[in-house]
């Protein structure tokens, strides 16, 4: 059982005592990595399918911790907005890869810095309260941070980032500036906890390309309603005096997780005990990919 407050709040989620590791974060080997070209939507149908094999029972309890050589993810409101066919496209132009997402949230910039952190977990019986879950996973990310870089870990602070891009009551600032914000997507049996993780790089060039989407997909209106970006509110953890490189940063989320407990169990180790494999070129995630392509394309 998780013990402990977070911003004062009592932490009552349990987790696994072991879970499957899964990492697709961006490497020499790039294209192994991001799959498929660097379809945008791949990783989230990773997750999609992942998480209804965790539902079913086929998969174990699962972290997943991914990265993206240059996108844009956008959330459903911003795809209504009149001319975000026409942002996507510029954005594609530049050499951004673009897709809407199935999850909660808003716009939300991609790139080899930023970290993206899944819990995917079945679900359990009883009431489930998801402000539970975003409190797990936020505290979560504020140990990893502590792992290397104690003092900054200190100063993370919960709650919405006034200004920011896909603002949430669990948006993770230091000094007023997000360097991470968190959404959540159920199915039926299971359910994932997703955050992005800005690391390495400027958060503010990254807060500009996204106030720059805005204002190309809302036209000029300004009646319409969508975050108004402020692109200083963003901030790397390499900015704040935290970990530098993304790798630091993974290690502290595996450090943060042994610490509690949890065993990680590699995804080639999980194949070899249950011949249970996932892989982004996997079929079955290609054809997830069209579905969410499908159903949520403009």
């Amino acid at each position: 059982m998780i013990s402990g407050s977070f911003n004062g709040e009592p932490l009552r989620r349990e987790l696994p005592e072991v879970m499957a590791l899964f990492e697709h974060l961006i490497d020499k080997n790039i294209e192994e990595v991001v799959g498929a070209g660097g379809d945008l939507l791949i990783p989230f149908a990773f997750e999609e399918t992942l998480c209804r094999d965790i539902g079913t029972g086929l998969a174990p309890p699962s972290l997943h911790l991914w990265s993206h050589p240059g996108g844009v993810a956008l959330g459903l409101r911003d795809s209504k907005l009149p001319f975000a066919a026409l942002a996507m496209a510029k954005l594609e132009r530049s050499g951004l890869r673009t897709a809407v997402r199935h999850s909660g949230g808003a716009a939300v910039p991609l790139d080899a810095g930023v970290v993206n952190v899944s819990l995917i977990l079945p679900k359990s019986r009883g009431k489930l309260d998801f402000h539970d879950d975003f409190r797990l996973l936020s505290s979560l990310i504020t140990e990893a941070v502590a792992v290397s870089h104690p003092q900054a870990a200190a100063q993370i602070v919960a709650g919405e980032v006034q200004g920011s891009y896909c603002p949430g009551e669990f948006d993770l600032a230091i000094g007023g500036r997000k360097f991470c914000g968190i959404a959540q997507r159920r199915q039926s049996n299971a359910y994932f906890v997703h955050a992005f993780v800005v690391v390495a790089g400027s958060g503010q060039a990254r807060g500009e390309l996204i106030h720059s989407f805005y204002e190309d997909a809302a036209g000029g209106e300004q009646a319409l309603s969508y975050p108004r970006v402020s692109p200083e509110t963003i901030a790397g953890l390499q900015e704040l005096g935290g970990p530098d490189t993304v790798g630091m940063f993974a290690t502290g989320i595996r450090q943060a997780l042994a610490r509690r407990g949890v065993e990680l169990m590699s995804s080639a180790a999980l194949r070899q005990d249950t011949g249970y494999a996932l892989e982004y070129t996997d079929l079955r995630v290609v054809e997830a990919a069209g579905m969410l392509r499908e159903r949520y394309s403009l």
